[in-house]
């Protein structure tokens, strides 16, 4: 199970490789590891940002093998459909910064699980797709809700009623992915964000994901800046806000403690 998925650290950085080739399909056990190493990752206080990525150099992940469902066992569905909701859920949940580093196919759940993450960078050779109804299916890992908030109903329909694929180029345009890098340069360039991130306090943008995160949920402005104000004075109780200003104030690199 655990060579599946592959996780280094480096540093404050925690690295995930999604490693079933040819095409990096989920499984039952690799969608359990992920939950496993994401959660063991958001209590590490060590860790400030994940990156995600796919094995070689075509497939970032092509989703769930069809031959899953080939039975029409419902009861086995149903494990599935669980395994990717408790895994992606807790990738979006991750208290630090996630960012996918989409080297090649994203397909179906391999899409979703670039969804769940904070940010997503795409390789030129990058194809995207949601392709589920053309066999009979549906995405149940969060793509019928995470699609259509970052680039509208338009397109969500577009690409999960027709089954549109777009490529890198277009996934840009559309606000699917931040930026397009060239080939093989996903990973570094993810790697570069996720250090980016150790400059800011841990602390700070652990809450400030949770005020992001939850323009989704049709809270109200005035409930958002209610808890912009409760969080910010939250702040006061750790270790990072005093370092922070006084760091700055004493001219020197903080030393985040993530507490």
């Amino acid at each position: 199970m655990s060579e599946l998925i592959q996780m280094e650290k480096r540093g404050h950085v925690a690295v995930i490789t999604i490693s079933n080739p040819p095409a990096n399909t989920w499984t039952l056990a690799s969608l359990g590891r992920l939950q496993e190493i994401v959660e063991g990752l958001s209590d590490d206080r060590d860790i400030y940002a994940l990156v995600i990525t796919g094995e070689g150099e075509k497939f970032f992940s092509a989703g769930a093998d069809l031959k899953t469902f080939a039975d029409g066992d419902a009861g086995n569905a149903n494990a599935m459909a669980q395994a990717f909701g408790q895994a992606f859920d807790a990738l979006t949940r991750f208290r630090g910064v996630s960012i996918a580093a989409i080297n090649g196919y994203a397909m179906g759940g391999g899409l979703e699980c670039a969804l769940s993450c904070d940010i997503r960078i795409a390789e030129e050779q990058a194809q995207m797709a949601l392709p589920e109804a053309t066999v009979g299916l549906l995405p149940c890992a969060g793509g019928t809700q995470n699609l259509p908030w970052l680039v509208g109903e338009g397109w969500a329909k577009r690409m999960i009623l027709c089954g549109e694929r777009v490529k890198a180029d277009k996934a840009l345009e559309i606000g699917l992915v931040e930026e397009v890098v060239a080939n093989g340069q996903s990973l570094e360039k993810a790697l570069l964000l996720a250090e980016m991130t150790g400059k800011q306090s841990p602390s700070s943008v652990a809450r400030c994901k949770t005020l992001i995160m939850s323009a989704r949920n049709g809270r109200s402005h005035d409930d958002g800046w209610r808890m912009e104000r409760e969080l910010f004075v939250d702040l006061f109780s750790t270790e990072d806000q005093r370092e922070g200003v006084n760091a700055f104030l004493e001219k020197r690199t903080p030393e985040w403690k993530n507490r």
